[in-house]
């Protein structure tokens, strides 16, 4: 019945470190790729616009940081609370997996905040130029969750379904891969709009893009995954679409107070 689908069932680990017994995952591996990525096309923008490699430097210790503590508090707040209130100290044990693409979002935003205070520099030109890498962070987290098969889809008869042995025998969508590829896509646009439109947008137009494009495409995909924790199947939607419409607010309101400094300044 299943020789038509595909079995996916790697290991997490890609080694474990002689004499530590540390494992190197892939998970972990797929988060230093985004980090260095994001550092690498960030520091062509900073280059191009004037900005220097230190603070550069400044941003990414900010930012590594906020994603970070984002990401795993907001798994732990809005996955698995009734769990982690009760064993605190599993909430550092990061490298085992659970971080919330949401979270991590509000920590860069609080993160980015927190260095523009310091830095003084425009939190409006700063947002319109993180965007730009953010989804390219995104794919390669998606893959870390493939390799980890976790954040599976709802069971499938397509062709090209997975199966994924760790979490049962049914073929399903392969969300992951959806959602990188799309954030892949979404990593291009965003970057040919920051190399070719820039300067036709005003603050925060691409700020507003993304929120719009990446939040909006993560409610609809929520109804192809399977919940994440169990008290989701009692609320009407499931938790990742009630933190996306925040964000997909936010960027309404974006687009348009930034047609509106665009007026102001014609």
């Amino acid at each position: 019945m299943y020789s038509l689908f595909i079995n996916w069932n790697p290991k997490p680990e890609i080694f474990t470190i002689p004499g530590i017994d540390w494992p190197v995952r892939w998970y972990g591996l797929t988060w230093a790729v985004a980090f260095i990525g994001c550092h690498f096309f960030m520091n062509r923008i900073f280059r191009k616009e004037g900005r220097t490699d230190k603070q550069l430097d400044t941003l990414t210790l900010y930012i590594v940081v906020g994603t970070i503590l984002g990401a795993r508090i907001g798994h732990c707040l809005f996955y698995g609370w009734d769990y982690y209130s009760n064993n605190l100290l599993e909430i550092f044990k990061v490298w085992e997996g659970g971080l919330a693409s949401h979270g991590g979002a509000i920590g860069i935003i609080l993160a980015m905040i927190l260095y523009c205070l310091k830095t003084k520099e425009n939190w409006l030109w700063l947002f319109d130029r993180l965007v730009v890498v953010v989804p390219f962070a995104s794919f390669m987290i998606r893959m870390g969750n493939l390799m980890n098969s976790e954040i599976v889809g709802e069971p499938t008869q397509v062709a090209w379904a997975f199966i994924f042995p760790s979490v049962d025998l049914l073929p399903r969508h392969p969300t992951q891969i959806y959602e990188g590829l799309y954030y892949l896509f979404l990593f291009i646009l965003m970057y040919w709009l920051w190399e070719k439109k820039r300067n036709q947008f005003g603050k925060g137009f691409m700020f507003g893009l993304f929120c719009i494009l990446m939040f909006g495409f993560r409610f609809v995909m929520e109804f192809m995954k399977e919940n994440q924790e169990a008290f989701e199947a009692n609320l009407p939607i499931n938790m990742g679409q009630i933190l996306s419409i925040p964000f997909v607010i936010i960027g309404i309101i974006m687009i348009v107070r930034s047609y509106k400094l665009k007026k102001e300044l014609v």
